[in-house]
């Protein structure tokens, strides 16, 4: 049965990729990628940022399946054109483009304060995984300069002095939207596992896009500036008791000596943990940032029926938490349980990383399950789905990282796989 899937999968993803490409259309000059079918009520028009770092990984794949290289390079060079073109002298890039405008960003003024998320820590992976893909990498050296004034401003905007750590402005737009550690919580407070995953492997990225200009110096400065969150994190979000990562909570008072109540015992942490158990605990393992050791621990919180483990993979929450809830929901859309994609995908990514091959393998069958039942019942994939029953819960014509089981088809199938950087 899981044979068949793969097979009509496969040939899905190969027939309906190329529907997420666009050509150039109002402010977006160069040609660019889209989530979803021109057909679809939902994602048709609009260039998302890190969904379209996962759309070039789809597209690697299909061009490595079908011997066909380059047949996408001009949409995925374009897709970042479009957002070094929007980007703003200090670094700002927006989370979101049309061709009618950006939207979801407005540019703040250094003297004003930043307090807006912006795109996520994704542009140099995306760089760096299409450029080592396709042999012109001419464009590369003219989009350095830019994604090097995001990455800073992401350094300088977005991370706490006194830990280390990134953290979202807002809850707004965070990708994983509902996300209880972030979700409602004050602006500025929640250090995110998900947030901090991201930018060490952004960071690594830079370094290597660097690296790879000549310009050995400043790679070795980047790597540096990774290492030293990847230290950060494990010092802060690392929890010994449960054996995870979580987010942490950084809206602490600041030390006052002076006040008779704290003077004799001024607190000595920076955060306070927020044990929230979400997915998104699992993302160090696809960045890279734990030990053996670590890692080993987290993997047997995966097995775990009661929390985590469903039969068509990963709950996007913990069915323990008290937010737990599987009902349908758009803008914000529902990460407290269903299953997704894409966190599929990456918890997939960490498993291969550390050498749990019969659990990455147990996952990419699962997710196999889980989208070649819909296809087969309903000619199409969805947005996020029960994570029991398998039954879709949102968003008919979903395609967008759900197109990555072709990459999980490859590794099961012992064939190159085209990975995120």
């Amino acid at each position: 049965m899981i044979e068949r899937w793969m097979r009509a999968l496969t040939d899905h993803v190969h027939e309906h990729g190329a529907q997420m490409t666009r050509e150039p259309s109002g402010i977006l000059r160069h040609p660019y990628t889209v989530p979803s079918s021109p057909d679809s009520p939902y994602y048709s028009s609009a260039l998302w940022d890190w969904d379209s770092w996962f759309i070039s990984a789809v597209l690697g794949q299909i061009e490595l399946d079908r011997g066909e290289p380059g047949r996408f390079a001009a949409y995925e060079r374009g897709t970042i054109l479009n957002f070094l073109d929007h980007t703003d002298d200090d670094g700002v890039m927006p989370i979101l483009l049309k061709p009618g405008g950006p939207v979801l960003h407005a540019d703040p003024s250094r003297a004003a304060g930043f307090t807006e998320n912006m795109h996520k820590p994704v542009i140099a992976q995306q760089t760096a995984l299409l450029a080592r893909r396709t042999p012109d990498r001419s464009w590369v050296g003219d989009a350095l300069p830019v994604i090097e004034r995001f990455v800073s401003r992401y350094l300088e905007s977005h991370v706490h002095a006194e830990t280390g750590l990134a953290f979202w402005q807002s809850d707004f737009a965070i990708g994983v939207d509902n996300d209880p550690s972030v979700y409602y919580r004050p602006v500025g407070s929640t250090a995110s596992i998900y947030l901090n995953s991201l930018l060490y492997r952004e960071l690594l990225a830079l370094g290597s896009l660097l690296e790879d200009a000549d310009r050995v110096d400043e790679a070795v400065h980047w790597r540096r500036r990774a290492q030293d969150l990847a230290d950060a994190v494990n010092r802060h979000l690392w929890d010994e008791r449960d054996g995870t990562f979580y987010s942490a909570d950084l809206n602490l008072r600041a030390v006052d000596t002076e006040d008779w109540l704290h003077r004799g015992a001024p607190r000595a942490w920076s955060s306070v943990l927020l044990r929230v158990d979400n997915w998104s605990s699992f993302l160090p393992l696809w960045a890279g940032i734990p030990t053996q050791a670590r890692a080993d621990r987290m993997r047997e919180r995966l097995q775990e029926r009661r929390t985590f483990r469903a039969a068509y993979g990963v709950r996007t929450l913990s069915a323990l938490e008290q937010q737990y809830d599987l009902r349908a929901s758009n803008n914000p859309s529902n990460w407290l349980g269903p299953v997704w994609g894409i966190s599929n995908y990456l918890v997939f990514r960490g498993l291969v990383k550390y050498g749990f091959a019969d659990d990455a393998r147990t996952l990419a069958e699962q997710t196999v399950t889980l989208f070649g039942r819909d296809l087969e019942t309903s000619g199409c994939l969805h947005e996020y789905y029960h994570p029991d029953t398998g039954e879709p819960i949102m968003t008919r014509n979903f395609q967008n990282w759900n197109f990555l089981v072709l990459n999980m088809i490859a590794w099961l199938e012992g064939r190159p796989v085209v990975a995120e950087f």
